[in-house]
């Protein structure tokens, strides 16, 4: 299996289980869903879930591959703002919490390059 393969393959399942926690456990990705934005939280949350699996599914095909590499960057830049929220309302928490919340920024980054990859 070629890198490129294995970097789909990776981030189809990650994007695909991410999707389904949206769906079926929503309530830890309402709470960090930017109070900013309007309409309620769990309409995000579902959305993001949706996009992440249909991401999951561009890229498992070789003939939309492509296509789902730039999917995936796109969603990956799109729900960062989440994980910035997350960080700023863990702040204050444990240690362990607060090392959590602050390791997912720089990964959306290593995600985001990974999506990238893919595209090529």
């Amino acid at each position: 299996m070629s890198d490129g393969r294995r970097t789909a393959a990776f981030l189809s399942v990650l994007l695909g289980a991410a999707g389904v926690l949206h769906l079926t456990r929503p309530a830890p990705f309402d709470s960090i869903v930017p109070p900013g934005l309007p309409g309620p939280a769990r309409v995000y949350t579902c959305a993001s879930g949706a996009a992440e699996l249909v991401v999951a599914g561009l890229l498992v095909p070789p003939r939309t591959r492509r296509l789902g590499g730039l999917a995936a960057c796109a969603l990956l830049v799109a729900v960062f703002p989440a994980n910035v929220q997350m960080a700023y309302d863990w702040r204050h928490a444990r240690p362990r919490k607060r090392v959590i919340a602050l390791a997912r920024l720089p990964l959306q980054g290593v995600l985001i390059a990974q999506a990238r990859h893919v595209t090529r």
